[in-house]
């Protein structure tokens, strides 16, 4: 497994801090919005922001691994990973958001070693907020003030804290999160979500629903590191470099999260 340094994690977070700011640069215009093949939208600043983060990985960071980006992965770029490490990024995740404009969206990088994130880093440039996640520290920042060591809370005994797609709500999900003992929910777009669990404001979020692996990666990393898990519905740990990229239905709890006993 790679050993990841606190230099190498940094570099990372100035990287999804740049893409950041060259997706403002569009959000502040009035842009327009294309759909791909798969209906989904797509907009200037999600090739602008994959472009920069591409650039300054290969000249800036390494040419090593391969990069299995979202977009480039939708034009049919998608380069072999065998069983080497790699990186898994998403330029601008949710970006129904970032048309919607509630800033809530995010740039996601991640680097996979073996089937697992051993470095992950989101940075949500409209909320001035990045989080990094990996075995050397995970933290979080706002705007330019100084970084804080973040990690995940132990399930509250009155009542588990639930994350809500924005965007993805279904009856699936109510009927899954029945069988725990929910005090409250949070709703958030984007990645996000795995961010405020693994700072200890919410305790589970599920998604039934399709999503891909560059959706994931960075925030699987940070909530791991943070004490938290990422599974599918049987409870393994969610795996990375599948055919196709895509993820089955899967849990983010935080330690200590079960469902609810029959008399609780």
């Amino acid at each position: 497994m790679l050993n990841i340094s606190l230099d190498l994690l940094t570099q990372v977070g100035d990287i999804t801090k740049r893409a950041g700011q060259e997706i403002m640069k569009i959000y502040e215009t009035d842009f327009q919005v294309e759909e791909k093949a798969d209906k989904s939208p797509v907009t200037k600043a999600d090739k602008a922001a994959e472009e920069l983060i591409i650039r300054s990985i290969r000249m800036g960071l390494t040419d090593k691994y391969p990069i299995v980006s979202e977009e480039a992965f939708a034009d049919g770029n998608a380069p072999d990973i065998t069983d080497a490490p790699f990186w898994l990024v998403d330029p601008l995740d949710g970006t129904k958001e970032f048309v919607n404009r509630n800033g809530e969206f995010t740039v996601n990088i991640a680097l996979i070693d073996v089937g697992k994130p051993v470095l992950g880093v989101i940075h949500a440039p409209a909320l001035g907020r990045t989080y990094w996640g990996a075995q050397a520290g995970v933290f979080t920042q706002i705007g330019d003030e100084k970084e804080r060591t973040i990690a995940c809370r132990e399930a509250p005994a009155n009542g588990l804290t639930a994350m809500v797609s924005r965007s993805h709500r279904s009856d699936d999900m109510e009927s899954f999160l029945s069988d725990y003992d929910i005090a409250g929910e949070t709703t958030s777009g984007s990645s996000i979500k795995f961010c405020l669990i693994a700072e200890g404001q919410a305790d589970i979020y599920p998604r039934i629903g399709r999503t891909m692996e560059w959706d994931t990666a960075a925030g699987h990393a940070i909530v791991h590191y943070a004490g938290g898990n990422v599974t599918d519905m049987d409870g393994n740990e969610l795996q990375y470099g599948k055919p196709g990229f895509e993820n089955p239905h899967f849990i983010v709890k935080g330690p200590g999260v079960a469902k609810a006993t029959p008399d609780s």
